[in-house]
């Protein structure tokens, strides 16, 4: 597969270079991914999630389907989050079971592979949505469930909408992830809290080295969970929505749902994995949270 990896103002033709990058600076972009007519499919299987979550007026909880549903500024209900919609979505549950992604994943973590993040974010025009400064280590618990995580695990985000400082997209501190976790203030919620620079200054950092994450529509972002990022407020006129899908090599995790066996997908059993909801098999019931 011929890809193009953009990171830190380099480019680099090939897997080779993508995967270079990313071990170098913790993340890599991978071009075009996904074509245009896919994307306003993909698109629109995210539309109909936002339009479910919103029915609900608040958080709701069904085994590992989430949506994470908060009050918007005008008092109407926002829906900023959802986890694992795949499992009644069937175009979205195609998109992390692509051989397109377990090629591009290979490289960096093998070909049998399980799934920890299943999920769409979406930022309104205008609405609180910032991401503190943070490590996504920090969310893989419980920690004995995870071995060799810098190694182990990627995170992917598949651009629906451009993604740029002026729809809030990500910042990353490029490098960031070969300290490992860096013990980041937790004292906050990561959602709904701006970036706060002396949370980086205290672990030696700088957001003068802050690069903006810069995606078109079907371009995906590769970041490891050591890689410092946050993000800002949307300032342009349209909803910015991103899908994620976290992978892990299945040896090194004992948690997570089956994506791909040597590069074969895998489709869902006949019961929900333990993921990150630990009361799965004693409340998995439909409830509101």
């Amino acid at each position: 597969m011929d890809v193009k990896a953009e990171t830190s103002g380099a480019s680099a033709d090939g897997q080779g270079g993508y995967v270079a990058a990313y071990r170098r600076d913790g993340f890599a972009i991978v071009r075009g991914l996904f074509t245009a007519e896919e994307i306003e499919a993909i698109g629109a299987a995210v539309d109909r999630v936002h339009a479910e979550g919103v029915a609900h007026g608040r958080s709701f909880r069904h085994g590992n389907l989430y949506y994470n549903v908060s009050d918007g500024s005008d008092g109407r209900p926002t829906l900023r989050m959802a986890q694992w919609i795949s499992y009644h979505q069937p175009i979205l549950n195609q998109v992390r079971l692509d051989r397109r992604m377990v090629d591009i994943l290979q490289p960096l973590i093998g070909p049998t592979l399980k799934q920890i993040i299943n999920q769409i974010h979406w930022k309104e025009p205008g609405a609180a949505g910032d991401f503190a400064w943070h490590q996504d280590s920090r969310f893989r618990e419980p920690v004995s469930a995870y071995r060799n995580l810098g190694t182990s695990y990627v995170q992917t985000g598949l651009a629906i909408d451009p993604h740029n400082p002026d729809t809030g997209g990500m910042r990353f501190i490029p490098g960031s992830h070969l300290q490992g976790d860096l013990g980041l203030d937790t004292s906050v919620e990561v959602l709904g809290t701006a970036m706060n620079d002396a949370v980086l200054e205290k672990a030696g950092l700088s957001a003068a080295d802050a690069v903006d994450l810069v995606l078109e529509p079907g371009d995906l972002a590769l970041w490891s969970p050591y890689l410092v990022h946050g993000s800002g407020t949307n300032g342009s006129s349209h909803r910015r929505r991103l899908y994620i899908n976290g992978y892990v090599r299945a040896e090194d995790c004992d948690r997570g749902e089956w994506a791909f066996q040597e590069g074969e997908p895998v489709p869902f059993g006949p019961e929900p994995a333990l993921v990150h909801y630990d009361a799965l098999r004693e409340h998995g019931e439909p409830h509101y949270v």
